[in-house]
């Protein structure tokens, strides 16, 4: 049984697949606590759930004839028995499935799925007060497919973004994203430092759904 604090279908407001229509299915419960969090409602100890089935989680997302879906938290890969819903889901040739993880979980069990999904995993930095929590171990994890992706929030942000980067050479590994916090730091001053340092084939990206709904609205 799983624990979903939410589902509702939007339109993707960043990854891959950004703009496009999506079911989203949002997990209660996370283990870090980022200080620019924007569903920290969710990791509440006593946030509302419903327990659902993975037979019953498809069936929600059948009925909505969207064929993008995110999983999504909280942190989604702490739910018991993840890995049997992640690999049920996977088994449908119709659906494109995408997990969003925080990047402190390890992804490594996963490589084991036939037609294993996209993983958008987050680096945290500095500003998040999270990064000590990263697991350096699943850069050797990531695919071409996958996104590792940078939440900046000031200038330092991007220097160590800009390190890491490097260091372990991720735009060979998997699509490169860095996304603004919300409010929190110039979008040209990030446009002026990739161009600085050339960094090509890294994407920059803003949440769309907070430029439509804000930054406070649920179920969107």
């Amino acid at each position: 049984m799983y624990k979903v604090v939410e589902k509702f279908v939007s339109i993707n407001g960043e990854g891959r697949r950004a703009g496009q229509l999506a079911v989203f299915i949002r997990f209660a419960n996370c283990n870090l606590d980022c200080s620019y969090c924007d569903t920290a409602w969710a990791n509440e100890d006593d946030v509302a759930y419903t327990l659902m089935t993975k037979e019953e989680i498809v069936e929600a997302i059948k009925a909505t004839d969207v064929k993008n879906v995110t999983l999504t938290g909280g942190e989604p890969l702490l739910q018991d028995e993840i890995f049997e819903l992640i690999d049920y889901l996977s088994k449908d040739q119709e659906l494109f499935i995408e997990i969003e993880t925080n990047g402190s979980v390890s992804i490594k069990e996963f490589s084991k799925i036939t037609n294993r999904p996209l993983f958008t995993m987050d680096y945290k930095l500095p500003s998040s007060n999270m990064e000590e929590k990263m697991l350096i171990d699943n850069f050797h994890h990531i695919k071409k497919q996958d996104i590792v992706k940078f939440v900046v929030g000031s200038s330092s942000d991007l220097e160590r973004a800009r390190d890491i980067i490097d260091q372990y050479q991720l735009t060979k590994k998997s699509n490169v994203y860095i996304s603004p916090v919300y409010g929190k730091i110039d979008l040209d001053a990030m446009v002026e430092f990739m161009k600085k340092y050339k960094m090509n084939e890294v994407t920059m990206q803003v949440q769309l759904h907070k430029i439509i709904w804000g930054a406070e609205a649920k179920g969107v």
